[in-house]
């Protein structure tokens, strides 16, 4: 098994983790951050800022404990530049073209797992070679332990 090096997050995922401390979203969360680069561009990001202000969370988590976890999730980012152009180019697209920028995000950055509960994003799995996965498969990734007397 390949070691996960660069990782993609769909935006419900982030959210997820950013609503419910120590849900499956959270903990594959703080494994990813610990342990491989969490990969975003323009797109995503403006995605999640804008999601994170909507006051219909205000009933899950405060707006400044929201404005923390954005700020947080900044500082742990490695941004990538992902054009128009890489998104129209898709071969496949996902049939909901809001989800596109994952996937041309996860082309250009060259990721080893695109992280998301998404039903458009999740029936492309796999998606020209790379993992459509969901938070709690991610975790089961990470608890994979070679036997260390296997050659």
């Amino acid at each position: 098994m390949t070691a996960l090096r660069r990782v993609v997050f769909d935006t419900s995922t982030l959210v997820g983790a950013a609503l419910k401390i120590n849900s499956v979203p959270h903990r594959a969360l703080l494994e990813v951050l610990a342990r491989c680069d969490l990969c975003a561009s323009a797109q995503t990001w403006l995605e999640l800022e804008l999601v994170m202000q909507r006051k219909r969370f205000d009933a899950y988590l405060p707006a400044s404990a929201r404005r923390d976890f954005v700020a947080l999730v900044r500082q742990h980012l490695h941004f990538f530049a992902v054009t128009s152009a890489n998104e129209v180019g898709l071969s496949p697209p996902c049939r909901d073209p809001k989800d596109n920028k994952f996937l041309a995000l996860a082309q250009v950055c060259q990721a080893d797992a695109l992280v998301s509960s998404d039903a458009d994003l999740c029936s492309l799995n796999p998606w020209n070679g790379v993992p459509i996965l969901s938070a709690a498969a991610l975790l089961d990734r990470f608890a994979y332990r070679p036997d260390e007397s296997s050659p």
